[in-house]
This record gives C-alpha cells, structure tokens and sequence, in this order.
C-alpha cells in the first residue's frame, strides 16, 4: 500500500455497488463518491482556489496536454509545482492527455512508441510517449496521476480495439516503469471499447500490475447510454475493491448516480462550469435557462433548495441582467451554484450509501429529473 495515498472504504450499501470512504493523499483527505471540478489551465474558470474549497470541493483536476503547451511544464517545476503555482492546498489530480490528443489534434499517428500530433494552438510537431507523460505529470506534481493511453473513439471494429487496447496495456507498464515519485499515486487507465472480455482483459492486467488507482476511459464520447453504463460495468466488476475507480469526464446527473450504483467513487467533468457560461442552471427544480425572458421579474433565488452563495444572495431577475449584459461577475455566479449543485448532490448521495438507501436515493433524484431538461 502506498503509505501516502491510499482508499480507506468505511461502507458499501448492501443492496448494491455503492461505496462510501476515504481517500488519503499528501495534501488533505477528502470523501468518496466525489465531484472533482475541471480547472484545465491550473484554474477553474472564473472561480479562485479559495471559492472552490468553499464549495466542499476536494480534488479538482489540471490538464497535462494543455500546461505542457502553455506555460510548460518546466515553468510549473521552477515554481514548485501546482500547488503553489495556482495556489491550490487541496489535492490535485492530472489527466495523462491521451483524450485531448483524440479531440483535438486534427492528425496523429500512433505508433508502439507513442503518439506525434500537431499542437492545436501552433501547429507545432509534438510526440508523447508513456515515458515522456510521465516525466511531465511528475514535473506538474499533483498528487494524482494517469497513465498515457489511446482514447478508443466510438463505434470501432473488435480488432482496432483490441490492437489499441493491448498497447496501452504495454504503455501503462512503461509508465509504471518510469515513475518515481513516490508522493504521487498514478493510475492505470482501462480500455476495451464496448467489448467486454477486452474491458475484462484491461482491468484484470492492469490490476495485477498493482497502480495506486484504476481510471475508466474511452466513454462518453459518442456511445448510447446503455452502452456506456455496460462498458462501465465490464470494467468495476474486474477492479481491486481496495482501490479507487475514476470515472474520467463524466458530470451529467444519471452518469453520476449509474456509475456510484456500479461502485465508482471520482468523478470530473467541465460540464458545470461550460453550462453556466452558457446561461444553463442545474438546480433543484430542474434544468433553468437563466436568459428567457420569463425571469426578467422574477425575484426568487435561483434554488431555494440549494446553499451556496449564489442561491443565497442573488435572484434570477439580477442573475439574468448580469447573463445578457455579458457580465463576468454573473458567469462566476452560476459556476458557483452549477459545482456546488454536483458537490451537494454528492453529499447527499454519499449519506444515502451510509444509509443502505442509494438506490432509492437515485431514483427519488431520477423521478425529479425525469425530463427534457433534467439532465
């Protein structure tokens, strides 16, 4: 076990996969299941560290692909790594890049080696190896992080995804090799497309090279629910129960409460932030479009149901001037509720599990939002 960061789970609800626990880390210990805010470029946009934390946010994540593009990865070492560079005292998680290298990139090769790609923003030639993400997630230094893996797009033939499978299986263990630091946890990443017995076969290999923690890739990326929940699935059943499982960009509320149910415990996703800077609100009542003109005169909070500082002190008549005008202070607003909304919803699921009543936790939530605009 690695001394200084490992899952401490304290309960699973006995009529399913749902667990409840504690995850330890070199800065700070944090409850699971959890919402991790997305903070791409070392910040989660329009919000500063200090509002994060007081939204009961534990891990928020950094992007390896975009801060090894700009500052650099070497600029964030000289500055003693993320913690103080953004000024964040929590835990910080890093992706390994592999699905902005999938999204982004307009041409990549891949090869047994790595992966050449044109940068998005210059052009510029750039090849990752599992070696070389590594040594940039080290030079980062947060306390988590992932292996470099292919991104399986979706729909794909048995065999592309089987070959692509196999060698992030032979890329998890050359970074595995490569990692020295002792105060980061890193992650395998398991792949398989829709297709079980590859799903099976990335986990149980994975599983025996022994990472810190388990990540589940290559989903919400085109495919039917159904099918993502199976792929999710395939790949829970097959993990070490004494490790954490991260379910990587996942933010939508049935993807939240379905994957808790098939025993994760991280989660991230942009999801919360995007909406609100486009005048989308998740809350209580249901999806709210903060720009139609019904909430012109409308001078209720947001969410009564909800705590934060934007419920709190705002209504929906200010909180919609401040959208059409174009004001930043109004994106920030909604981001707050938006993240806080997912963090509470994670609290309270996190109290049903303790409770052994997840799944009628879920479908209460389900039921609420049981229409166009819920999720």
């Amino acid at each position: 076990m690695n001394k200084n960061f490992y899952l401490e789970i304290l309960h699973v609800d006995k009529n399913c996969g749902a667990r409840y626990g504690i995850l330890h880390t070199p800065h700070g210990d944090v409850e699971v299941p959890m919402f991790m805010p997305v903070g791409t470029l070392a910040t989660v946009k329009t919000l500063s560290p200090e509002e994060i934390k007081s939204l009961g946010a534990g891990v928020i994540l950094a992007n390896t692909y975009h801060l090894f593009l700009r500052p650099g990865s070497d600029i964030v070492k000289k500055a003693g790594g993320l913690h103080k560079f953004m000024n964040y005292d929590g835990p910080i998680l890093t992706d390994s890049g592999g699905f902005q290298v999938f999204s982004l990139a307009k041409k990549r090769d891949i090869d047994e080696d790595g992966v050449t790609f044109s940068s998005h923003l210059d052009g510029t030639k750039i090849k990752f190896t599992p070696e070389k993400v590594i040594k940039i997630e080290e030079d980062l230094g947060a306390d988590i992080i992932m292996s470099f893996d292919e991104c399986i797009p979706y729909p794909v033939s048995y065999e592309y995804a089987k070959e692509s499978t196999l060698r992030t299986l032979r890329w998890a263990k050359r970074g595995l090799d490569v990692h020295q630091r002792e105060d980061q946890a890193l992650f395998g990443i398991v792949q398989g497309g829709e297709f079980e017995d590859l799903r099976k076969l990335s986990a149980t290999s994975l599983a025996k090279l022994d990472f810190d923690g388990y990540s589940i890739g290559g989903t919400s990326i085109g495919e039917p629910k159904d099918v993502c929940f199976k792929m999710i699935g395939y790949a829970t059943k097959y993990l070490p129960k004494d490790k954490p499982r991260y379910l990587m960009g996942v933010g939508s509320i049935d993807y939240l409460l379905n994957g808790i149910e098939l025993g994760v415990d991280m989660f991230d996703c942009v999801l919360p932030t995007r909406l609100a800077r486009h005048g989308a609100l998740m809350t209580s009542h249901g999806r709210v479009n903060i720009k139609d003109a019904k909430y012109r005169e409308d001078f209720s909070s947001l969410d009564d149901e909800c705590d934060c500082y934007c419920c709190k002190n705002y209504t929906k008549a200010y909180l919609r001037h401040l959208y059409v005008c174009d004001e930043t202070f109004g994106k920030r607003l909604l981001s707050i509720h938006n993240i806080r909304f997912l963090i509470r919803l994670m609290e309270e699921a996190r109290t049903a599990i303790k409770e052994d009543r997840f799944l009628q936790f879920k479908e209460e939530v389900f039921k609420k939002f049981n229409d166009e605009r819920g999720f």
